[in-house]
């Protein structure tokens, strides 16, 4: 049970996603369109405040995405939660695109060990294991990462695979009978953002809006090949 008044988004992916947790009460929108995330965010966010009858002084913590997903949208996701959290004296939690979608598959499937993978394009995924603790969060196997699908490693246990990483690889588990393809969760939703949130403000493991920074996985590495780079 969520106590906190948590308001969270993500704009890291396709997708685009608000969730707003206000007196017990939850109101969402979800929907995918791409190019149009920075047009649509703070409308649709003073929409879901408005129908609530919520201000932004009266929440608890804002949640965001903090990647790994498009340069463009995971700098999103933090610009508009750092500047609401500014405007309201706010404290910031980031997620995890990559747990936000094993933790749907926990809450939606009730399964507890997730392969999360998001195409990231350039003939690369990114990847990540999770399991559920005992709290019901997903929670990181070593480490997230960006990988050239050929050379990902799978582990031999039973594991339920989300994302659009598998859409586009679907050769990567065809022939693995121990993982099983969710193909109803594709892109992450802020939603399932709102347990890892409410569970990181009562630790008190929040930043403020100064110290909110983005997860993009794949380091300046990638650039060195291109001219002005270095």
């Amino acid at each position: 049970m969520i106590k906190q008044n948590i308001l969270a988004l993500d704009a890291s992916t396709e997708a685009l996603s608000i969730v707003l947790h206000y007196q017990g009460q939850t109101f969402h929108h979800f929907e995918e369109c791409p190019q149009q995330h920075s047009q649509k965010i703070l409308p649709l966010i003073d929409g879901l405040l408005t129908k609530a009858q919520c201000k932004l002084t009266q929440l608890d913590v804002i949640g965001f995405g903090q990647g790994p997903g498009g340069f463009t949208g995971v700098r999103i996701s933090v610009a508009i939660a750092q500047g609401l959290a500014y405007a309201a004296k706010l404290p910031l939690v980031g997620v995890s695109t990559l747990q936000m979608m094993a933790q749907q598959a926990h809450e939606q499937h009730h399964v507890s060990d997730v392969l999360s993978a998001i195409d990231a394009r350039m003939g690369e995924i990114y990847f990540a294991q999770y399991q559920a603790n005992e709290h019901g969060l997903m929670t990181l196997v070593n480490e997230e990462q960006v990988i050239k699908p050929e050379l990902l490693t799978l582990p031999d246990n039973s594991a339920t695979a989300v994302g659009t990483g598998w859409k586009t690889y679907p050769e990567l588990v065809s022939d693995m009978a121990n993982i099983s393809v969710s193909p109803d969760i594709l892109l992450p939703d802020a939603q399932y953002m709102l347990a890892s949130v409410a569970s990181a403000f009562e630790k008190g493991d929040t930043v403020s809006a100064a110290n909110a920074q983005p997860k993009y996985v794949r380091d300046t590495v990638t650039w060195k090949k291109l001219p002005g780079r270095e």
